[in-house]
Protein backbone atom coordinates (compact mmCIF):
# COMPACT_ATOMS: atom_id res chain seq x y z
CA UNK A 1 0.00 0.00 0.00
CA UNK A 2 1.18 3.63 -0.80
CA UNK A 3 1.85 6.13 1.55
CA UNK A 4 -0.26 8.89 0.19
CA UNK A 5 -3.28 5.94 0.70
CA UNK A 6 -2.42 5.16 3.60
CA UNK A 7 -2.23 8.64 4.62
CA UNK A 8 -5.66 8.93 3.17
CA UNK A 9 -7.20 5.56 5.26
CA UNK A 10 -5.61 7.14 8.57
CA UNK A 11 -7.61 10.72 8.13
CA UNK A 12 -10.60 8.64 7.24
CA UNK A 13 -10.49 6.46 10.26
CA UNK A 14 -9.87 10.00 12.50
CA UNK A 15 -13.19 11.80 10.93
CA UNK A 16 -15.15 8.74 11.72
CA UNK A 17 -14.15 9.12 15.47
CA UNK A 18 -15.72 12.70 15.29
CA UNK A 19 -18.66 11.78 12.70
CA UNK A 20 -19.93 9.24 15.19
CA UNK A 21 -19.39 11.24 18.24
CA UNK A 22 -21.61 9.43 21.06
CA UNK A 23 -21.25 5.74 19.56
CA UNK A 24 -17.58 6.67 19.98
CA UNK A 25 -17.65 7.78 23.13
CA UNK A 26 -19.77 4.98 24.22
CA UNK A 27 -17.54 2.12 22.36
CA UNK A 28 -14.49 3.92 24.40
CA UNK A 29 -16.08 3.91 27.65
CA UNK A 30 -16.79 0.18 27.20
CA UNK A 31 -13.27 -0.26 26.57
CA UNK A 32 -11.88 1.95 29.25
CA UNK A 33 -14.10 0.17 31.84
CA UNK A 34 -13.61 -3.33 31.37
CA UNK A 35 -9.28 -2.36 30.67
CA UNK A 36 -9.84 -0.84 34.38
CA UNK A 37 -10.88 -3.99 35.39
CA UNK A 38 -8.58 -5.67 34.10
CA UNK A 39 -5.80 -3.87 34.88
CA UNK A 40 -6.68 -3.80 38.42
CA UNK A 41 -6.74 -7.81 38.39
CA UNK A 42 -3.58 -8.04 36.76
CA UNK A 43 -2.15 -6.16 39.55
CA UNK A 44 -3.08 -8.27 41.90
CA UNK A 45 -2.69 -11.46 40.75
CA UNK A 46 1.00 -10.41 40.00
CA UNK A 47 1.39 -9.32 43.52
CA UNK A 48 -0.13 -12.42 44.58
CA UNK A 49 2.05 -14.67 42.30
CA UNK A 50 5.11 -12.84 43.73
CA UNK A 51 3.85 -13.56 47.50
CA UNK A 52 3.37 -17.10 46.61
CA UNK A 53 6.84 -17.20 45.05
CA UNK A 54 8.39 -16.17 47.96
CA UNK A 55 6.83 -18.48 50.28
CA UNK A 56 7.34 -21.43 48.34
CA UNK A 57 11.68 -20.13 48.20
CA UNK A 58 11.72 -20.05 51.80
CA UNK A 59 11.39 -23.67 52.17
CA UNK A 60 14.73 -25.16 53.65
CA UNK A 61 15.77 -28.59 54.24
CA UNK A 62 17.54 -28.89 57.22
CA UNK A 63 20.26 -31.67 57.83
CA UNK A 64 21.08 -32.52 61.51
CA UNK A 65 24.94 -34.12 61.96
CA UNK A 66 25.35 -36.68 64.32
CA UNK A 67 26.61 -35.59 67.60
CA UNK A 68 30.03 -37.44 67.62
CA UNK A 69 30.71 -36.18 64.06
CA UNK A 70 34.56 -34.89 63.61
CA UNK A 71 35.80 -31.93 61.46
CA UNK A 72 36.90 -34.13 58.98
CA UNK A 73 33.85 -36.02 58.45
CA UNK A 74 31.72 -33.08 58.54
CA UNK A 75 33.75 -31.19 55.80
CA UNK A 76 33.38 -34.35 53.68
CA UNK A 77 29.58 -34.35 54.43
CA UNK A 78 29.13 -30.90 53.27
CA UNK A 79 31.15 -32.01 49.91
CA UNK A 80 28.52 -34.46 49.39
CA UNK A 81 25.61 -32.02 50.15
CA UNK A 82 26.83 -29.58 47.58
CA UNK A 83 26.91 -32.29 44.88
CA UNK A 84 24.03 -33.23 45.55
CA UNK A 85 22.13 -32.93 41.65
CA UNK A 86 19.07 -30.48 42.89
CA UNK A 87 21.19 -28.60 45.58
CA UNK A 88 21.32 -25.17 44.66
CA UNK A 89 23.31 -23.73 48.10
CA UNK A 90 24.71 -24.73 51.43
CA UNK A 91 24.99 -23.31 54.74
CA UNK A 92 26.55 -24.42 57.96
CA UNK A 93 24.71 -23.54 61.07
CA UNK A 94 26.37 -24.86 64.30
CA UNK A 95 24.25 -25.96 67.03
CA UNK A 96 25.01 -22.25 69.13
CA UNK A 97 23.74 -20.15 66.35
CA UNK A 98 20.73 -22.70 66.16
CA UNK A 99 19.80 -22.24 69.94
CA UNK A 100 20.17 -18.87 69.28
CA UNK A 101 17.29 -18.33 66.24
CA UNK A 102 15.60 -20.99 68.77
CA UNK A 103 15.14 -18.30 71.70
CA UNK A 104 15.02 -15.75 69.44
CA UNK A 105 11.67 -17.18 67.75
CA UNK A 106 10.36 -17.90 71.22
CA UNK A 107 9.80 -13.97 71.87
CA UNK A 108 8.58 -13.53 75.04
CA UNK A 109 9.01 -17.06 76.26
CA UNK A 110 12.58 -16.98 75.74
CA UNK A 111 14.01 -16.64 79.10
CA UNK A 112 12.80 -19.86 79.85
CA UNK A 113 15.67 -21.32 77.70
CA UNK A 114 18.67 -19.21 78.18
CA UNK A 115 19.65 -21.84 80.62
CA UNK A 116 20.05 -24.48 77.62
CA UNK A 117 23.09 -22.36 76.61
CA UNK A 118 25.44 -23.69 79.31
CA UNK A 119 24.41 -27.50 77.80
CA UNK A 120 23.27 -26.83 74.31
CA UNK A 121 21.05 -30.04 73.40
CA UNK A 122 21.34 -29.46 69.70
CA UNK A 123 22.97 -30.60 66.74
CA UNK A 124 24.88 -29.34 64.47
CA UNK A 125 23.49 -28.72 60.93
CA UNK A 126 23.49 -27.48 57.25
CA UNK A 127 20.71 -26.05 55.60
CA UNK A 128 19.85 -26.88 52.05
CA UNK A 129 18.46 -24.66 49.60
CA UNK A 130 17.03 -26.70 46.64
CA UNK A 131 17.13 -25.51 42.99
CA UNK A 132 13.22 -25.17 42.76
CA UNK A 133 10.92 -25.43 45.41
CA UNK A 134 9.49 -28.19 43.95
CA UNK A 135 12.35 -29.99 44.51
CA UNK A 136 12.32 -30.17 47.86
CA UNK A 137 11.77 -33.21 48.87
CA UNK A 138 13.91 -35.32 46.36
CA UNK A 139 16.59 -33.11 48.03
CA UNK A 140 15.69 -34.26 51.42
CA UNK A 141 15.98 -38.19 50.79
CA UNK A 142 18.91 -37.77 48.93
CA UNK A 143 20.75 -35.94 51.94
CA UNK A 144 18.77 -38.81 53.92
CA UNK A 145 21.04 -41.41 52.35
CA UNK A 146 24.45 -39.93 53.43
CA UNK A 147 26.49 -41.32 56.15
CA UNK A 148 26.96 -38.62 59.02
CA UNK A 149 23.22 -37.48 59.49
CA UNK A 150 21.32 -37.76 62.33
CA UNK A 151 18.00 -36.09 61.03
CA UNK A 152 16.62 -34.46 58.17
CA UNK A 153 14.03 -32.25 58.13
CA UNK A 154 11.90 -29.84 56.06
CA UNK A 155 8.49 -29.96 57.53
CA UNK A 156 6.91 -32.43 55.02
CA UNK A 157 2.94 -32.21 55.37
CA UNK A 158 3.20 -28.32 56.01
CA UNK A 159 5.48 -28.11 52.67
CA UNK A 160 3.27 -30.63 50.70
CA UNK A 161 0.04 -28.43 51.64
CA UNK A 162 1.98 -25.34 50.99
CA UNK A 163 2.88 -26.55 46.95
CA UNK A 164 -0.83 -27.91 46.65
CA UNK A 165 -2.76 -24.94 48.10
CA UNK A 166 -0.18 -22.74 45.90
CA UNK A 167 -0.90 -24.55 42.81
CA UNK A 168 -4.47 -24.52 43.37
CA UNK A 169 -4.13 -21.00 43.50
CA UNK A 170 -2.35 -20.11 40.74
CA UNK A 171 -4.64 -22.06 38.52
CA UNK A 172 -7.31 -20.34 40.07
CA UNK A 173 -5.70 -17.01 39.43
CA UNK A 174 -5.03 -18.00 35.08
CA UNK A 175 -8.51 -18.74 34.99
CA UNK A 176 -10.25 -15.80 36.18
CA UNK A 177 -7.41 -13.33 34.34
CA UNK A 178 -8.16 -15.58 31.13
CA UNK A 179 -11.76 -15.27 31.98
CA UNK A 180 -11.78 -11.57 32.52
CA UNK A 181 -10.32 -11.12 29.32
CA UNK A 182 -12.30 -12.84 27.06
CA UNK A 183 -15.07 -11.56 28.97
CA UNK A 184 -13.67 -7.42 28.14
CA UNK A 185 -12.92 -8.60 24.29
CA UNK A 186 -16.51 -10.22 23.87
CA UNK A 187 -18.14 -6.66 25.65
CA UNK A 188 -15.44 -4.51 23.87
CA UNK A 189 -16.04 -5.75 20.49
CA UNK A 190 -19.89 -6.13 20.52
CA UNK A 191 -20.07 -2.46 21.58
CA UNK A 192 -17.51 -1.39 18.76
CA UNK A 193 -19.51 -3.69 16.31
CA UNK A 194 -22.86 -1.71 17.74
CA UNK A 195 -21.07 1.26 15.93
CA UNK A 196 -20.23 -0.24 12.84
CA UNK A 197 -23.57 -2.16 12.24
CA UNK A 198 -25.16 1.55 12.53
CA UNK A 199 -23.23 2.62 9.54
CA UNK A 200 -24.03 -0.47 7.50
CA UNK A 201 -25.88 2.29 4.78
CA UNK A 202 -22.62 3.90 3.90
CA UNK A 203 -20.84 0.58 4.10
CA UNK A 204 -23.48 -0.31 1.17
CA UNK A 205 -23.64 2.62 -0.83
CA UNK A 206 -20.03 2.21 -0.71
CA UNK A 207 -19.45 -1.02 -1.94
CA UNK A 208 -22.17 -0.14 -4.39
CA UNK A 209 -20.93 2.39 -6.35
CA UNK A 210 -17.66 0.12 -6.99
CA UNK A 211 -15.10 0.83 -3.78
CA UNK A 212 -12.68 -2.44 -3.57
CA UNK A 213 -13.25 -3.91 -0.12
CA UNK A 214 -9.81 -3.06 1.05
CA UNK A 215 -10.79 0.59 0.21
CA UNK A 216 -14.33 0.33 2.80
CA UNK A 217 -12.29 -1.69 5.35
CA UNK A 218 -9.07 0.49 6.01
CA UNK A 219 -10.69 3.19 7.77
CA UNK A 220 -12.54 1.10 10.14
CA UNK A 221 -9.54 -0.96 10.75
CA UNK A 222 -8.06 2.65 12.06
CA UNK A 223 -11.34 3.58 13.89
CA UNK A 224 -10.69 0.45 15.84
CA UNK A 225 -7.14 0.39 16.27
CA UNK A 226 -7.63 4.51 17.38
CA UNK A 227 -10.95 3.10 19.53
CA UNK A 228 -8.56 0.74 21.41
CA UNK A 229 -5.70 2.98 22.02
CA UNK A 230 -8.15 5.55 23.53
CA UNK A 231 -10.18 3.33 25.78
CA UNK A 232 -6.62 2.04 26.85
CA UNK A 233 -5.16 5.84 27.90
CA UNK A 234 -7.34 6.10 31.17
CA UNK A 235 -7.07 2.45 32.68
CA UNK A 236 -3.32 2.60 32.19
CA UNK A 237 -2.90 5.78 33.70
CA UNK A 238 -5.03 4.81 36.52
CA UNK A 239 -2.96 1.79 37.21
CA UNK A 240 0.40 3.38 36.86
CA UNK A 241 -1.14 6.31 39.49
CA UNK A 242 -2.90 3.60 41.99
CA UNK A 243 0.14 1.45 42.57
CA UNK A 244 2.13 4.04 42.23
CA UNK A 245 0.74 5.43 45.24
CA UNK A 246 -0.11 2.03 47.13
CA UNK A 247 3.17 1.50 46.82
CA UNK A 248 4.72 4.82 47.92
CA UNK A 249 1.88 4.96 51.31
CA UNK A 250 1.33 1.34 51.78
CA UNK A 251 4.77 -1.05 50.74
CA UNK A 252 5.48 -1.11 53.96
CA UNK A 253 2.10 -2.29 55.66
CA UNK A 254 1.38 -4.57 53.44
CA UNK A 255 4.91 -6.30 53.09
CA UNK A 256 6.02 -9.47 54.71
CA UNK A 257 8.86 -10.43 56.25
CA UNK A 258 9.24 -13.05 53.56
CA UNK A 259 7.55 -10.95 50.78
CA UNK A 260 7.21 -7.33 49.87
CA UNK A 261 4.84 -6.07 46.66
CA UNK A 262 6.40 -6.44 43.17
CA UNK A 263 8.50 -3.06 42.36
CA UNK A 264 6.34 -0.24 40.26
CA UNK A 265 9.20 -0.72 36.86
CA UNK A 266 8.74 -3.17 35.36
CA UNK A 267 5.38 -4.38 36.66
CA UNK A 268 3.45 -1.13 35.72
CA UNK A 269 5.26 -0.81 32.13
CA UNK A 270 4.14 -4.95 32.12
CA UNK A 271 0.40 -4.22 32.80
CA UNK A 272 0.42 -1.12 30.59
CA UNK A 273 1.57 -2.84 27.57
CA UNK A 274 -0.81 -5.89 28.17
CA UNK A 275 -4.11 -3.17 28.47
CA UNK A 276 -2.88 -1.12 25.23
CA UNK A 277 -2.56 -4.32 23.48
CA UNK A 278 -6.08 -5.80 24.33
CA UNK A 279 -7.24 -2.28 23.67
CA UNK A 280 -5.96 -2.71 20.06
CA UNK A 281 -6.62 -6.66 19.41
CA UNK A 282 -9.97 -5.85 20.19
CA UNK A 283 -11.05 -2.69 18.88
CA UNK A 284 -9.56 -3.87 15.11
CA UNK A 285 -11.23 -7.37 15.45
CA UNK A 286 -14.51 -5.81 16.93
CA UNK A 287 -14.88 -3.34 13.47
CA UNK A 288 -13.14 -5.93 10.89
CA UNK A 289 -15.55 -8.67 11.82
CA UNK A 290 -18.41 -6.35 11.59
CA UNK A 291 -17.29 -4.56 8.19
CA UNK A 292 -16.37 -8.47 6.71
CA UNK A 293 -20.65 -8.69 6.92
CA UNK A 294 -21.64 -5.62 5.34
CA UNK A 295 -19.14 -6.61 2.17
CA UNK A 296 -21.16 -9.27 1.09
CA UNK A 297 -24.12 -6.84 -1.41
Amino acid sequence: MKGRTLLRHSKEGVKNLGRNGWMSFASISAVTIMLLVVGVFLLLIMNMNNFMSSVEEDVEVRVYIELATSDEEQAELEEQLKDLENVESVTYLSKDEGLDQLIESLGENSEAFESLRDENPLNDAFILQAAEPQLTENVAEEARELPYIDSVDYGEQVVEQLFNVTKILRVIGIVLVLGLMFTAMFLISNTIKLTIVARQREIQIMKLVGAANGFIRWPFFVEGLLLGVAGSVLPIAAVITGYHYLYDNYADRLSLNFAEMLPIFPLTLQVSLVLVGIGILVGVWGSITSVRKFLKV
